[in-house]
């Protein structure tokens, strides 16, 4: 049996929608206290906050605390959240703001106090020519010794594609501010890590 052919002159069909206007929705229903909405947030930022926490605070123990805390405020201030920024730089700022918190009181330094200063350079021992594993422990040994603020603007930008406007948003400071720590970050790292990384920065 022959079919009709299909009338290809009508409307398009609608496009999914992106995932900010899909995350922005399931605020919404956070802030209605659905909790389907909330976990499908839980499950797509808990890897994310996670990786970001750990490098921020170098504190594996503090970590889940402050990705539940995080979430925790999500889903007691969901009706407060104004749709003027994407969820994610709303979501990453509270963890920002959790961190700097939790580090204060750990009396952890958090100032860009001698970030002009070059990093301590260490002697390059046999594994200089290792490969991709030794490199990226490499490169988390000298994401420690950055500033948190430092280690911040690194994250976002190199680890979860966050341009500087959004990062401003997020740590709350302005873009020429995240400009300079990147600045200074990048320089310590190759002082680091003595160029291994140059394509990289």
């Amino acid at each position: 049996m022959l079919r009709r052919p299909r009338d290809d002159t009508g409307p398009p069909p609608p496009l999914d929608p992106a995932p900010e206007q899909v995350e922005a929705r399931l605020i919404a229903r956070v802030a209605a206290h659905e909790a389907d909405a909330f976990a499908l947030l839980y499950r797509a930022y808990h890897p994310r906050l996670t990786r970001f926490l750990e490098r921020m605070t170098r504190r594996s123990g503090l970590v889940e605390e402050l990705v539940d805390d995080t979430m925790l405020t999500l889903w007691q201030s969901a009706d407060r959240y104004n749709g003027l920024s994407k969820v994610s730089t709303w979501v990453f700022g509270i963890a920002y703001r959790k961190a700097l918190n939790a580090l204060r009181r750990l009396d952890e330094p958090l100032e860009d106090a001698s970030g002009d200063e070059p990093a301590e350079r260490r002697e390059a021992g046999p594994e200089a020519q290792c490969g991709r594993h030794e490199l990226l422990r490499q490169l988390e040994l000298a994401l420690a010794e950055l500033s948190p603020a430092q280690r911040a603007v690194v994250d976002l930008t190199y680890f979860h594609g966050i341009g500087y406007r959004e990062i401003a948003a997020i740590v709350g400071c302005p873009v020429d501010t995240v400009k300079t720590r990147m600045f200074h970050a990048r320089r310590r790292l190759r002082a680091r890590l003595a160029g291994r990384l140059e394509d990289w920065l």
